[in-house]
């Protein structure tokens, strides 16, 4: 296993990146024997990575109509993938696999955004005012759905001041509305926000710091978040990649396509 150069940190002489530091901590997100609505990117590989640790009987869904009990035998760049397709458990649609969150049956989504604010409410919508918008988003796709309908939520994202603000723009993807409910919204709201610098989770409908990166200190992250931080009584730093899900990593992602 070949170390690589990172600002992350290292673990037995070995370094690891900052992304395979955001993978394992989403991996450890995902308990066994869950449904999990996989999403693209990081959350591919955390959910292999999941596997092949600590969540043998997990079961992974994808928008693009994939149910899968075992990882893709390869990395995949998007759900569609040929691998993915081959030996799914389930080969079927849109409408059947977001039908599984409308009946409930979605323990835990990944979901990501342009911004997120301290209730963990996601834009993917437009930045700036809605009659001129400086810049015009791709949409929600299925993560409104997830993020109102699943169990629970973990939102992955760079950690940037513009990103992480006290109020988004425009509300895509619903948290936890103004931390007083969610207006009705049947799943539990945001778990997790996993960033480049820290991970925090939801008290009250509010996010508090509950680790933060190796790489980096609650005052970089207090300087870089758009709120202000509340930090969790147990605050400490993240606990980097065990040999084992770095193994499962680098096997999974061996050229670093996503975690470089």
């Amino acid at each position: 296993m070949a170390p690589k150069s990172t600002k992350s940190g290292m673990l037995l002489g070995v370094e690891y990146t900052p992304a395979e530091l955001m993978v394992a901590a989403a991996a450890r997100e995902i308990r066994d024997g869950e449904v999990v609505f996989v999403g693209m990117r990081l959350p591919l590989i955390a959910f292999a990575v999941a596997k092949r640790t600590h969540a043998p009987r997990a079961v992974g869904l994808f928008e693009s109509g994939l149910l899968r009990d075992v990882p893709a035998t390869d990395l995949l760049y998007t759900m569609a993938d040929g691998p993915n397709v081959a030996g799914a458990t389930w080969a079927t649609g849109l409408w059947e696999v977001m039908s599984t969150l409308q009946r409930g049956e979605v323990d835990l989504g990944f979901i990501g955004g342009a911004e997120v604010d301290m209730h963990g409410n996601l834009n993917t919508s437009r930045i700036g005012p809605r009659d001129q918008p400086a810049v015009q988003l791709p949409g929600s796709g299925g993560a409104a759905d997830i993020a109102g309908l699943a169990r629970r939520a973990v939102i992955i994202m760079p950690h940037e001041k513009r990103r992480l603000r006290p109020a988004v723009d425009y509300i895509t993807s619903l948290g936890h509305g103004a931390g007083s409910g969610r207006g009705g919204a049947p799943g539990g709201g945001p778990d997790a926000l996993i960033t480049t610098l820290g991970v925090f989770g939801f008290e009250a409908g509010r996010a508090v710091l509950r680790s933060y990166h190796p790489s980096t200190s609650v005052e970089e992250i207090r300087h870089k978040t758009g709120w202000e931080i509340v930090t969790a009584p147990n605050l400490a730093s993240t606990t980097p990649p065990s040999p084992d899900e770095l193994a499962a990593i680098r096997s999974y992602d061996p050229t670093g396509f996503w975690t470089a």
